[in-house]
């Protein structure tokens, strides 16, 4: 694989680890800016609608610009508004550099698929994207608990200065070793015609398999510590391993999951979900046993992150005639799931379903998922 894949990989880790660091250094940003934990939350919510909303309307407003240095001024700008955060003297301050921060994610994502696709073989496409990918899984196994630490050690502002550090050294690495991207077309259709290109069914249809498939699995994620607590007799102390097991798993998952797609890419979307419907299954039935937690965790984050390559490499393959939206589109689709599963969730808990019912979500939304995949494999043979 060419290098600047990994360079690309080092930016995606650097804006995985700051978009979920926040996370764990909730209480002790509310205590130092005076602010209750709830209000805290916003810098994560904030930060996801901006997203969601923001990346695919500059995407449309740099739709003609050239790719690669549109990749170096998200990553650098994502260092400068770390550097912004770093420096934050209120929690308004703060929360105004998140928010403006987050319009670079999804058009930083956007650009780094299409870019991964283009400076490899056809054969190779979802492999290339899989390795840039690969940076959130990594930023979920080791970019967030030493982001953490190190927060928790030395206060907030060093894990945005850690992050600020991490976006500059990755635009360097881009700058060197990215070639430039041609696409398919020079000059980007109108507005219209590209939002057309969203309609198609293998683009729309993949956008709603990652939507229903992330609420399942964000309804379980978001509440996995008190579930293996309450379900499985598993203290506190001893979770972060469980923990551990799952981001192994996403990180071979991804990978697998990229090989898949250039293989059979239908099938691996098909495939995947039933096998996310396995797993969750299966989860209901190992809660009584610390040890087979531990696997099902491993599993479960394998499949998660199998699941998440085939519906983006569909998307990026059926993109031409707005290439940028559609990949960026993928980031608002990723934001919408996440805040859905998580508020379905609570809800779940809150009207006393209990923890059980987690499981049972990632059920549903896997056979929806599946449903969804078979419902579009079938137009493409029609």
């Amino acid at each position: 694989m060419p290098i600047a894949l990994y360079a690309l990989a080092l930016a995606a880790f650097a804006v995985g680890t700051a978009e979920f660091i926040i996370a764990g250094l909730l209480p002790t940003l509310a205590a130092d800016l005076s602010v209750t934990i709830p209000t805290a939350g916003l810098l994560v919510s904030g930060y996801a609608l901006s997203v969601a909303i923001g990346g695919p309307i500059l995407a449309l407003l740099t739709a003609h610009l050239p790719r690669k240095p549109m990749i170096l001024a998200m990553v650098a700008l994502y260092a400068i508004g770390h550097v912004a955060c770093a420096l934050a003297p209120n929690y308004a301050t703060l929360l105004a550099a998140r928010i403006l921060v987050a319009l670079t994610h999804g058009l930083f994502f956007g650009n780094a698929t299409i870019a991964a696709a283009n400076i490899v073989p056809a054969g190779r496409r979802a492999a290339a994207m899989s390795v840039v990918l690969a940076g959130v899984p990594l930023a979920n196994l080791l970019g967030v608990p030493f982001g953490a630490a190190l927060g928790h050690w030395l206060g907030w502002r060093a894990t945005f200065w850690c992050v600020a550090g991490l976006a500059a050294l990755a635009t360097l690495a881009i700058a060197v070793t990215l070639p430039p991207v041609r696409d398919e077309t020079e000059t980007p259709p109108r507005w219209r015609t590209q939002i057309g290109v969203l309609f198609r069914h293998q683009i729309a249809l993949s956008y709603l398999v990652l939507f229903v498939f992330l609420i399942g699995v964000l309804a379980f994620n978001t509440f996995q510590v008190p579930f293996l607590i309450a379900m499985t007799g598993v203290p506190e102390a001893a979770t972060p391993p469980y923990l551990f097991a799952y981001g192994l798993g996403a990180i071979c998952g991804i990978f697998l999951g990229g090989r898949l797609s250039d293989w059979k890419l239908m099938p691996a979307m098909l495939g995947g979900s039933l096998a996310y419907v396995a797993v969750s299954a299966t989860m209901l039935l190992a809660t009584r046993s610390p040890l087979a937690m531990f696997g099902v965790m491993a599993a479960l984050g394998a499949i998660v992150y199998i699941l998440t390559v085939p519906p983006q490499a569909r998307i990026v393959h059926n993109s031409a005639g707005a290439p940028t939206l559609a990949a960026t589109f993928i980031a608002t689709a990723f934001n919408l799931g996440y805040a859905a599963g998580a508020l379905i969730g609570a809800g779940l808990l809150a009207w006393n379903f209990g923890y059980p019912s987690l499981p049972v979500i990632g059920i549903v939304a896997g056979l929806a998922a599946t449903a969804i995949t078979l419902w579009s494999w079938r137009l493409d043979r029609t």
